[in-house]
């Protein structure tokens, strides 16, 4: 496990460019994804220094590490109670679906906390109950004289 984190933390720290798309800031329609510059005349394709790195295998993350979260758990998507049965709480993390609802998300939060399951999108589902509105009432002067 010490060895797992340590190079998590290399990995976190290795200093790995923005692959960015050519004529990405030229034109608002063009997304920022990765695309393979392929233009005869193109600077980025020829790496010039200038014109950003292209994705090559040295960036890559170390095997024993690669496609875990930045705390060292693999993650796992869940989608309902019963898929938290077999996993294991020091190697695994769950993530729970986007499109599961509120209510079943509840379910499997309180269940992922009794198997010791560490959620990494948890979501607060206390729903803060209306407090009653407090009227002040005015009260009246009454005069013991009349």
């Amino acid at each position: 496990m010490d060895e797992r984190r340590r190079l998590i933390r290399i990995r976190t720290r290795h200093n790995k460019p923005a692959f960015k798309r050519r004529g990405l800031h030229r034109k608002v329609k063009l997304a920022d994804v990765w695309r393979r510059p392929r233009g005869l005349h193109s600077k980025q394709r020829r790496q010039f220094r200038a014109k950003g790195a292209l994705p090559r295998p040295g960036y890559g993350s170390p095997v024993a590490v690669r496609g875990m979260h930045p705390s060292g758990y693999e993650e796992v998507r869940v989608f309902a109670p019963a898929d938290l049965a077999a996993l294991n709480p020091e190697l695994q993390a769950v993530r729970i679906a986007g499109s599961v609802g509120n209510r079943k998300r509840g379910e499997i939060q309180t269940r992922a906390m009794e198997l010791g399951l560490k959620v990494l999108n948890a979501k607060d589902l206390t729903r803060a109950a209306p407090e009653p509105i407090k009227v002040e009432e005015e009260e009246e002067e009454v005069d013991e004289d009349e």
